[in-house]
């Protein structure tokens, strides 16, 4: 389905991630979502694994954190964070749309700057509204896309509703 980015394209990634993180930090964008101790979260499109420890953090021992991505090295990235923090609670998924994971099983599903390299984005929109929870929150952010194009686009299909913007993120629910 969709194609990960060069080796050298995903190094040089890296370093503007690196930047990016020292003067934004992830967790700030996090306390956003309102993600608590205890939820399951995906983070959809983990890249090098920016959100990984934070979102530790705020789930607590009782949560759970999936780390999701279709690039080999975003994967080893991850297992490296994993591994060098001795993280209990983080579950690494290699693939390009699929979870794996079981219905209704997430409280929020995190879809960070990905959706605009999608190829199918409404087949990635089903499986997410899958696994989210009656009451899960699917938390968007895109900087490749415009307020109205983020919001079409993700309620276009009729699954899910703009339940918030934030300053950083955009909240989405399921639609009752």
């Amino acid at each position: 389905m969709d194609k990960p980015m060069s080796n050298f394209d995903f190094k040089f990634m890296l370093v503007g991630y690196k930047f990016r993180d020292f003067f934004r930090p992830r967790i700030n964008i996090l306390e956003e979502v309102g993600i608590r101790q205890g939820f399951h979260v995906l983070d959809y499109g983990c890249g090098p694994g920016g959100y990984i420890i934070p979102l530790v953090k705020l789930v607590g021992e009782s949560g759970k954190v999936y780390a999701l991505d279709i690039h080999p090295l975003s994967i080893q990235k991850v297992r490296d964070i994993v591994s060098k923090r001795q993280l209990t609670n983080v579950e690494i998924i290699l693939s390009d749309w699929q979870t794996g994971l079981p219905d209704n099983s997430l409280d929020a599903v995190l879809l960070y700057d990905a959706f605009h390299h999608l190829s199918d984005p409404d087949m990635v929109l089903k499986e997410l509204y899958r696994v989210l929870k009656p009451n899960g929150i699917l938390s968007f952010s895109d900087h490749h896309m415009k307020k109205n194009e983020i919001v079409a686009a993700v309620t276009n299909n009729g699954l899910l509703s703009l339940s918030r913007k934030g300053q950083r993120t955009y909240s989405f629910s399921k639609k009752k």
